[in-house]
């Protein structure tokens, strides 16, 4: 069987890491990696294979950024074309990014088996373009990976057919275990910053709904201002560029006990999440990791796509106004003995196993034990 693995954001790369190391442990010869360059030029993206001891990408479309519809339908002619010349059997992608739209879309036409890995969340906010993404991605999918029953459940309420649908825990956790294992090896960055572990807040801050708004990013400063002053611990507040322009373009001020740092890559992010008292976020992929390390999160939006982690004790959802105070106080509260919902770590395995099973007559289904 030829499995393409099409990707094009480095979130996407994270949660394929394990699947693309299970093709490799299982010795499965015909697979390679599509990568659209959703976010960064491949160029730019090599380092980050390199990093995560990943093999290198077959194809790079390079589309870069740029509006909806522009970047999508770039992506969608170029993964065409390759899928036309190598015919794969299955097409893998992952999550809710203008890649993963266009990957399933591109294969779905041409006749080409879909497994969508991270399957069956809902934020049920269609304002979200995300949302948009993921509900095409699932209803044009022939394999659905989901990582909870929650999302199962979503899936079938929507009409998805039960045969159609794995539970395998989500590759993050697998992400997670491997990736920090590998970060330990290299830089101490708590060391670097001067930091020591549960003295210090995580925070990050990037989705357009929060930075683009003057209203929501102030709040959230303000709330960081009122955290520094109850608790008496630094912000450590890794901003994407985007952010810090916005903070200056809306005169925002930065508050007392906040340190604006720049972004981290991944790996050493990864230590900054395991190493804080408090993780404050409004990035789903970090609510899914502090769930996994035990760090307890609050939530800088209104809704989550990750229910799971609320369910379970890990996390709060306090928008960007005044609850941030009050959710804080009771997450740091917790004793950090939640129960995992993503699965024990074997996610990609199942994937794999999962998406040979759908494809060959006689193979048994295997799904992750709730």
């Amino acid at each position: 069987m030829k499995i393409t693995i099409i990707l094009g954001t480095r979130p996407e790369i994270i949660k394929m890491s394990p699947i693309i190391r299970e093709c490799e442990k299982q010795g499965i010869e015909e697979y390679y990696i599509l990568h659209t360059g959703q976010h960064y030029s491949y160029e730019m993206d090599k380092i980050f294979f390199e990093q995560l001891k990943l093999p290198q990408a077959k194809y790079n479309l390079d589309v870069g950024s740029g509006p909806h519809g522009k970047q999508t339908a770039k992506m969608l002619a170029g993964i065409e074309e390759i899928l036309i010349k190598d015919r794969p059997d299955v097409v893998l992608v992952q999550g809710d990014t203008n890649t993963v739209l266009a990957g399933a879309l591109a294969a779905s036409k041409l006749q080409i088996k879909v497994g969508h890995v991270e399957a069956g969340l809902r934020s049920f906010d269609r304002k979200m373009p995300e949302e948009t993404n993921r509900i095409i991605a699932d209803h044009t999918s022939d394999y659905l990976f989901t990582p909870t029953e929650t999302s199962r459940k979503y899936l079938l309420n929507e009409g998805v057919s039960y045969d159609k649908i794995f539970v395998t825990g989500n590759t993050v956790v697998d992400a997670a275990y491997q990736n920090l294992k590998i970060s330990r090896n290299g830089a101490d960055i708590l060391e670097e910053l001067g930091l020591n572990e549960k003295e210090y807040f995580a925070a990050t801050a990037h989705r357009a709904e929060n930075v683009d708004s003057k209203e929501r990013l102030g709040g959230i400063l303000n709330a960081f201002s009122q955290i520094y002053k109850e608790f008496g611990l630094p912000v450590i507040f890794p901003a994407h560029p985007r952010t810090v322009k916005m903070i200056g373009e809306f005169g925002l001020k930065l508050p007392e006990g906040t340190r604006l740092i720049e972004p981290l890559g991944y790996l050493e992010f990864l230590q900054l999440e395991s190493g804080a008292k408090l993780i404050l976020t409004d990035s789903g992929g970090v609510q899914e990791e502090a769930c996994i390390l035990k760090v307890p999160c609050v939530t800088l939006r209104d809704n989550t796509e990750r229910p799971e982690t609320v369910d379970v004790g890990a996390n709060l959802i306090a928008g960007c106004g005044e609850n941030i105070l009050e959710c804080s106080r009771k997450m740091i509260e917790s004793n950090c003995e939640w129960e995992n919902p993503y699965g024990n770590g074997n996610a990609a395995s199942l994937t794999l196993h999962n998406t040979m099973a759908g494809y060959s007559i006689g193979s048994s289904r295997v799904e992750s034990p709730e």
